[in-house]
């Protein structure tokens, strides 16, 4: 897919996206500060749509997705951190050696 063809996608489902959250806060109970997590997530699966193996934007849909899990759930982030940070650690190095055989 040539660059100007992922740009109008990437640049018209985020403007389609900006426009939904803000309906949705103007007239329902959640507010644009418990869903913008979502904004990430359309990015994530832009990235995905246009190339399904590219890890940033399987990494950024999981990033909106935990972002959305705190904003709605509470999950707190910050008691997973000391496992969070070795095992994304470990499946990045693992992502990076099995892509570099390739």
């Amino acid at each position: 897919m040539p660059n100007e063809k992922r740009n109008i996608l990437t640049g018209g489902l985020i403007l389609i996206t900006l426009g939904v959250l803000i309906f949705v806060g103007r007239t329902t109970n959640y507010h644009f500060g418990q869903t913008w997590p979502i904004l990430i997530i359309v990015i994530g699966i832009s990235t995905i749509i246009q190339r399904v193996k590219d890890f940033g934007g399987w990494f950024i849909t999981i990033a909106g997705g935990l972002f959305l899990a705190n904003e709605f759930y509470g999950i707190e982030l910050s008691k997973f951190n000391k496992y969070l940070l070795p095992a994304v650690l470990v499946l990045l190095g693992i992502f990076v050696i099995l892509r570099r055989k390739k």
